[in-house]
């Protein structure tokens, strides 16, 4: 699970077989004081890639700059380069994302990363309630 700025645009490909699959790449901050009392601050860059549905979803909804939770599973492959060195990367496969920029007027991208300015809830009603005959499966 991460939380992190978009670096990039998506980028989507299709597979030989026909599947859809985005790549993008998010930044993520660590921040800390060090011994003699200075700030320090050290960014990480991660390779995300979403497949079929979720793919179509980040190509179309996120943009650099976009702040996203992305929730997946690591993967690294390795191929040989030709030059014939045996190279690696460490990617993480997007199971879920969820955007967490708010939007202003006119539906832009907002820079609020406070999440308490994102989620809003509201006490359920009477009327919300779910009954079991109403779930469809």
């Amino acid at each position: 699970m991460i939380i992190g700025n978009l670096t990039r645009e998506p980028e989507t490909r299709t597979t030989p077989n026909g599947q859809n699959v985005t790549t993008f790449s998010v930044a993520t901050n660590f921040t800390w004081t060090d011994q003699a009392g200075q700030k320090q601050k050290k960014a990480e860059f991660h390779n995300v890639v979403a497949w079929r549905k979720l793919g179509d979803i980040c190509a179309q909804y996120l943009h650099k700059g976009s702040k996203v939770f992305i929730e997946g599973r690591l993967q690294t492959r390795d191929w040989t380069g030709q030059d014939g060195v045996k190279r690696y990367r460490t990617e993480i496969i997007a199971e879920n994302m969820q955007m967490l920029d708010s939007r202003k007027a006119g539906g832009e991208a907002g820079g609020s990363s406070n999440i308490e300015d994102i989620v809003v809830s509201e006490a359920p009603t009477a009327e919300d309630e779910i009954k079991i005959e109403d779930i469809p499966f």
